[in-house]
């Protein structure tokens, strides 16, 4: 798909859940509303406790003055990146998400100008960049290996930009392919062997 039909089909398909469901964290997954749509992502800072140097889209926990899950997310959006919130064009939320500590997430869609000013916030973020929505749709899964105490665990991954995209971020494009393209990307849970192809 090209020439916009990506973010045509994003807007036809996309909606806000009508059963609110707060989540404790919300994300934003912010794209370009351009021919080549691109996902705005980030790399969090090494320095933070959690989910330290990974990439990850902008967003965060909920504040007790949050009404929302969709301030969460372009609060702490614009509290990360200088997103203006009104730059974001609502389209919808998907499905919640559990993180690894337990933590439920609720995505939610918006469009944004392809030449949207951002500055990093220094203490959370250590970049920003943008990766083309057809590559990650297309992009076959990765090993990414993950160690633990006493053993590693190969996860898939998607690489892109010099950066890789796995666990929950990767978790949410896939659910963005789904519900907002109608797009069924193959991806496994875990990888058994580094020396795992795609078939």
């Amino acid at each position: 798909m090209s020439d916009r039909r990506l973010t045509q089909k994003l807007q036809q398909s996309l909606r806000f859940s009508p059963r609110v469901q707060y989540a404790q964290a919300a994300v934003l997954i912010a794209i370009t509303d351009e021919d080549d749509p691109k996902v705005l992502l980030t790399r969090r800072s090494v320095y933070l406790s959690n989910h330290a140097g990974e990439v990850s889209f902008p967003g965060g926990k909920r504040d007790p003055n949050d009404t929302s899950n969709i301030v969460v997310a372009l609060r702490e959006a614009y509290e990360e990146t200088a997103l203006n919130p009104f730059d974001v064009k609502l389209l919808g939320d998907l499905p919640m998400q559990k993180a690894r500590n337990g933590m439920l997430v609720k995505p939610v869609v918006g469009l944004i100008p392809p030449k949207v000013e951002l500055i990093a916030q220094p203490t959370e973020i250590d970049r920003i960049f943008f990766a083309s929505m057809e590559h990650l749709m297309h992009a076959p899964p990765t090993p990414y290996e993950v160690r633990y105490a006493h053993q590693s665990l190969y996860f898939p991954s998607m690489r892109v930009e010099n950066e890789i995209v796995w666990g929950l971020t990767a978790r949410m494009l896939i659910s963005l392919f789904q519900y907002g393209l109608g797009y069924h990307k193959e991806w496994p849970f875990l990888v058994n062997s580094p020396a795992f192809k795609k078939p």
